[in-house]
Protein backbone atom coordinates (compact mmCIF):
# COMPACT_ATOMS: atom_id res chain seq x y z
CA UNK A 1 0.00 0.00 0.00
CA UNK A 2 1.23 3.49 -0.79
CA UNK A 3 2.05 5.99 1.93
CA UNK A 4 -0.51 8.45 3.23
CA UNK A 5 -0.34 11.86 1.61
CA UNK A 6 -1.06 14.00 4.67
CA UNK A 7 -3.73 16.65 4.50
CA UNK A 8 -2.86 20.04 5.95
CA UNK A 9 -5.73 20.75 8.31
CA UNK A 10 -6.92 23.84 10.19
CA UNK A 11 -9.21 23.29 13.19
CA UNK A 12 -11.61 26.05 14.24
CA UNK A 13 -13.64 25.90 17.43
CA UNK A 14 -16.65 28.21 17.53
CA UNK A 15 -17.51 29.00 21.15
CA UNK A 16 -18.13 31.90 23.50
CA UNK A 17 -16.78 29.93 26.46
CA UNK A 18 -14.03 27.50 25.36
CA UNK A 19 -10.29 28.04 25.60
CA UNK A 20 -7.50 25.88 24.18
CA UNK A 21 -7.14 24.38 27.66
CA UNK A 22 -10.71 23.03 27.81
CA UNK A 23 -11.63 22.65 24.12
CA UNK A 24 -12.23 18.88 24.08
CA UNK A 25 -13.89 18.78 20.64
CA UNK A 26 -11.18 20.79 18.87
CA UNK A 27 -8.51 18.74 20.63
CA UNK A 28 -10.22 15.50 19.57
CA UNK A 29 -10.18 16.59 15.92
CA UNK A 30 -6.54 17.71 16.03
CA UNK A 31 -5.24 14.73 18.00
CA UNK A 32 -7.12 12.08 16.01
CA UNK A 33 -6.12 13.44 12.61
CA UNK A 34 -2.52 14.10 13.66
CA UNK A 35 -2.29 10.51 14.96
CA UNK A 36 -3.51 9.33 11.54
CA UNK A 37 -0.57 11.15 9.92
CA UNK A 38 -2.12 14.47 8.89
CA UNK A 39 -0.59 17.88 9.59
CA UNK A 40 -2.45 20.27 11.89
CA UNK A 41 -1.49 23.50 10.15
CA UNK A 42 -3.51 25.84 12.36
CA UNK A 43 -5.90 25.85 15.28
CA UNK A 44 -8.01 28.67 16.68
CA UNK A 45 -11.05 29.47 18.78
CA UNK A 46 -13.45 32.24 17.78
CA UNK A 47 -16.62 33.61 19.37
CA UNK A 48 -20.09 32.73 18.04
CA UNK A 49 -20.17 35.73 15.71
CA UNK A 50 -20.96 35.39 12.01
CA UNK A 51 -18.44 38.00 10.83
CA UNK A 52 -15.63 36.70 13.06
CA UNK A 53 -16.23 33.10 11.97
CA UNK A 54 -16.42 34.11 8.29
CA UNK A 55 -13.19 36.13 8.52
CA UNK A 56 -11.27 33.19 9.98
CA UNK A 57 -12.73 30.73 7.46
CA UNK A 58 -11.94 33.07 4.56
CA UNK A 59 -8.34 33.53 5.72
CA UNK A 60 -7.77 29.78 5.91
CA UNK A 61 -9.58 29.12 2.61
CA UNK A 62 -7.21 31.61 0.95
CA UNK A 63 -4.12 30.09 2.60
CA UNK A 64 -2.35 27.74 0.13
CA UNK A 65 -0.80 25.88 3.09
CA UNK A 66 -4.25 24.60 4.18
CA UNK A 67 -6.16 21.84 2.36
CA UNK A 68 -8.98 21.26 4.84
CA UNK A 69 -10.77 23.34 7.46
CA UNK A 70 -12.76 21.53 10.14
CA UNK A 71 -14.96 23.52 12.50
CA UNK A 72 -16.65 22.40 15.69
CA UNK A 73 -19.56 24.30 17.17
CA UNK A 74 -22.27 26.65 15.99
CA UNK A 75 -24.21 24.11 13.91
CA UNK A 76 -27.34 23.83 16.06
CA UNK A 77 -30.61 25.72 15.73
CA UNK A 78 -30.34 28.38 18.45
CA UNK A 79 -29.88 32.04 17.50
CA UNK A 80 -26.16 31.88 18.49
CA UNK A 81 -25.52 28.95 16.10
CA UNK A 82 -24.33 30.79 12.97
CA UNK A 83 -21.45 28.73 11.58
CA UNK A 84 -23.37 27.55 8.46
CA UNK A 85 -24.51 31.12 7.78
CA UNK A 86 -20.94 32.37 8.17
CA UNK A 87 -19.71 29.81 5.63
CA UNK A 88 -22.55 30.22 3.10
CA UNK A 89 -21.12 33.11 1.00
CA UNK A 90 -17.74 31.35 0.75
CA UNK A 91 -19.06 28.11 -0.76
CA UNK A 92 -18.03 27.16 -4.29
CA UNK A 93 -19.75 23.74 -4.22
CA UNK A 94 -21.85 22.18 -1.50
CA UNK A 95 -21.16 18.57 -0.52
CA UNK A 96 -24.62 17.56 0.76
CA UNK A 97 -23.73 13.89 1.18
CA UNK A 98 -21.55 14.69 4.19
CA UNK A 99 -24.39 16.13 6.29
CA UNK A 100 -26.76 13.42 5.11
CA UNK A 101 -24.32 10.65 6.05
CA UNK A 102 -23.47 12.32 9.36
CA UNK A 103 -27.13 12.53 10.38
CA UNK A 104 -27.80 8.96 9.22
CA UNK A 105 -24.90 7.64 11.32
CA UNK A 106 -25.86 9.90 14.23
CA UNK A 107 -29.43 8.57 14.22
CA UNK A 108 -28.10 5.22 15.47
CA UNK A 109 -26.61 6.99 18.50
CA UNK A 110 -29.04 9.79 19.37
CA UNK A 111 -32.22 9.00 17.46
CA UNK A 112 -34.34 11.78 16.06
CA UNK A 113 -32.33 14.42 17.94
CA UNK A 114 -29.93 14.26 15.00
CA UNK A 115 -32.27 16.50 12.99
CA UNK A 116 -31.13 19.41 15.15
CA UNK A 117 -27.64 19.19 13.63
CA UNK A 118 -26.74 21.37 10.68
CA UNK A 119 -23.42 19.61 10.08
CA UNK A 120 -22.36 20.17 6.49
CA UNK A 121 -19.44 20.22 4.10
CA UNK A 122 -18.43 22.29 1.12
CA UNK A 123 -15.65 23.03 -1.28
CA UNK A 124 -14.60 26.66 -0.95
CA UNK A 125 -12.30 27.53 -3.85
CA UNK A 126 -9.84 24.62 -3.48
CA UNK A 127 -10.25 24.02 0.25
CA UNK A 128 -12.58 21.49 1.83
CA UNK A 129 -14.58 22.81 4.79
CA UNK A 130 -16.41 20.54 7.23
CA UNK A 131 -18.78 21.96 9.85
CA UNK A 132 -19.14 19.62 12.82
CA UNK A 133 -21.25 19.96 15.96
CA UNK A 134 -19.69 21.15 19.19
CA UNK A 135 -20.33 17.92 21.07
CA UNK A 136 -17.42 15.52 21.44
CA UNK A 137 -19.74 12.63 20.55
CA UNK A 138 -20.70 14.28 17.28
CA UNK A 139 -17.09 15.17 16.52
CA UNK A 140 -15.92 11.64 17.26
CA UNK A 141 -18.58 10.17 14.98
CA UNK A 142 -17.76 12.52 12.08
CA UNK A 143 -14.00 12.10 12.39
CA UNK A 144 -13.91 8.34 12.98
CA UNK A 145 -16.73 7.25 10.66
CA UNK A 146 -16.31 9.73 7.78
CA UNK A 147 -13.27 12.00 7.79
CA UNK A 148 -10.55 9.47 8.63
CA UNK A 149 -11.49 7.58 5.47
CA UNK A 150 -12.27 10.49 3.19
CA UNK A 151 -9.08 12.40 4.10
CA UNK A 152 -6.96 9.27 3.60
CA UNK A 153 -5.36 9.41 0.16
CA UNK A 154 -5.21 5.59 0.15
CA UNK A 155 -8.95 5.01 0.74
CA UNK A 156 -10.71 3.33 -2.18
CA UNK A 157 -12.69 3.52 -4.32
CA UNK A 158 -12.27 7.27 -3.85
CA UNK A 159 -11.51 9.99 -1.32
CA UNK A 160 -11.48 13.76 -1.10
CA UNK A 161 -7.69 14.03 -1.17
CA UNK A 162 -7.29 12.27 -4.52
CA UNK A 163 -9.51 14.95 -6.08
CA UNK A 164 -7.48 17.95 -4.88
CA UNK A 165 -5.02 17.95 -7.79
CA UNK A 166 -7.90 18.04 -10.27
CA UNK A 167 -9.69 20.70 -8.26
CA UNK A 168 -6.54 22.79 -8.19
CA UNK A 169 -5.99 22.33 -11.93
CA UNK A 170 -2.81 20.33 -11.41
CA UNK A 171 -1.89 17.35 -13.50
CA UNK A 172 -2.30 13.96 -11.89
CA UNK A 173 0.60 11.58 -12.36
Amino acid sequence: MSALEPARIAVLTVSDTRTLADDRSGALIAETLAAAGHVIAARAIVKDNRDTIRAQLAAWIDDPAIDVVITTGGTGVTPRDVTPEALAPLITKSIPGFGELFRWLSFAEIGTSTIQSRAEAALCKDTYVFLLPGSTGGVRLAVEKILLQQLDSRHRPCNFMMLLPRIRGERED
